[in-house]
């Protein structure tokens, strides 16, 4: 989709979006109401002083262990969001805890003005996992993406030869890879760009799946492709099993960089370490965050081989907390946990559970069921109710989940989830199936 189509989306739905918000901040009213004096008055702070991004369900979470959380008033719910696969090992994985107490005591931060004794052996164990020779470390996923986009264009101008000022990104509609300005510039979903313009220009966006129209946008000025193997925020959409294969094809053939947005689908959440292991490509740089930081700090890298990253020269990039110890302690952890491959086969086996359980309920509710080891897209018949009303009705069972677009809803529970637990959520969902078809 073009800028401008989408400016014109932009302004087009300008009201009706108002008008829902609207709605929603009564809606949010109303979703309080009942709840124990705690949890009011939790939410209600909250909601004085912290500027609104999110709309959480009306839950006010004090603690948590493995796949569950407990409220303030004691209540126990299944985790089925994990952080958006920040929690890929759980709440309190122990050996993740030991790391990040021990490094605690110890320093937690240097800034990249000195070395410390921590990110060498990170660096070092994570370029190993991923098969490449160096590592880019970052804090959140955005700056894992700005860190590429970067990457990609001074390899434009420097290693392609591409003209001064000329580079372009392909990226796919109903992408998601941030909130930053210029990640938002190239999103096609006018909740992220309304009022924050003028864009970032550079970027082309091609259908996702359609490996032909990315090709048929290559031209000379093309220095990457930029995609997520599955699109999480759209609805865990997974593309044509030739998608991802050909996209290595035709960015190979066209000296064009091949940048994987793993941030959410990799480290362990769809069956493998990556989710293109799962279709047998490996790009030229891997985008990691969210489960790298093990749910206690944030975490984020690029991954790839020198020729690409080695571009960067020493001022031309850099982050005060990137790498700090405490992150590169916890990190460390993390990337131990994940090379035995106990969690991606545990994620493989369950998710296949997991799906088998959620498709026995397409034709009563449910429209489609989409995903990639424990990494679910579920749709809900739009008849019925929406996305956020099945949510809602599930935090009552004692299920946390998370809407998107409409009538979807997602499941990425903890990988240490028992399989008893998962088939719990799918009956809660089942229930709440029954109560809404009367």
């Amino acid at each position: 989709m073009s800028p401008d189509k989408v400016d014109q989306l932009d302004q087009r739905d300008q009201l009706d979006r108002r008008d829902q918000l609207d709605q929603r901040d009564q809606l949010d009213q109303r979703s309080t109401a009942g709840l124990d004096p705690r949890s009011v008055a939790a939410i209600a702070l909250e909601e004085e002083h912290a500027a609104h991004n999110y709309h959480p369900l009306a839950v006010v979470v004090e603690s948590g262990e493995g796949a569950w959380v407990t409220d303030v008033t004691g209540r126990k719910y299944l985790d089925c969001l994990a952080a958006y696969s920040a929690l890929n090992f759980g709440h309190g994985h122990p050996a993740l805890i030991e790391a990040a107490k021990a490094q605690l005591g110890r320093i937690t931060l240097t800034s990249r003005a000195f070395h410390n004794d921590q990110l060498g052996p990170f660096v070092s164990a994570l370029a190993a996992l991923a098969g490449k020779d160096m590592v880019l470390p970052m804090n959140t996923g955005a700056e894992a993406v700005e860190s590429a986009i970067k990457v990609a264009r001074a390899w434009g101008y420097r290693v392609k030869g591409v003209a001064a000022d000329k580079a372009t990104i392909i990226v796919a509609d109903g992408n998601f890879h941030g909130r930053t300005t210029t990640i938002i510039s190239f999103s096609s979903d006018p909740d992220a760009r309304a009022d924050f313009g003028p864009f970032t220009p550079g970027f082309v966006s091609v259908p996702y799946g359609d490996a032909a129209a990315l090709e048929a946008a290559i031209d000379e000025n093309t220095v990457a492709v930029l995609i997520e193997p599955i699109q999480g925020e759209a609805g865990i959409i997974v593309p044509p099993a030739d998608y991802l294969p050909a996209v290595r094809d035709i960015t190979t053939r066209h000296n064009v960089l091949f940048i994987a947005d793993e941030i959410q689908s990799g480290l362990g959440r769809t069956g493998a370490t990556f989710e293109c292991d799962n279709v047998g490509v490996v790009p030229d740089l891997y985008l990691l965050g969210k489960a790298l930081g093990g749910g206690i700090v944030p975490v984020s890298a690029v991954v790839g081989n020198a020729d690409i990253l080695g571009v960067l020269k020493p001022g031309q990039h850099g982050s005060t907390f990137g790498g700090n110890p405490l992150a590169a302690a916890v990190g460390l952890a993390v990337v131990g946990l994940l090379s035995t491959g106990e969690y991606q086969e545990r994620a493989r086996a369950l998710g296949e559970r997991l799906q088998a359980n959620l498709r026995r309920l397409i034709g009563f509710g449910v429209v489609a069921v989409r995903g990639a080891g424990l990494w679910v897209g579920i749709d809900i018949d739009p008849s019925l109710a929406s996305g956020r009303v099945v949510c809602e009705m599930l935090m009552e069972r004692g299920v946390l989940a998370k809407d998107t677009h409409g009538s979807t809803i997602r499941l990425a529970p903890p990988i240490v989830v028992s399989p008893e637990d998962l088939d719990w959520a799918v009956e809660q969902l089942e229930a709440v199936l029954t109560e809404l078809r009367g």
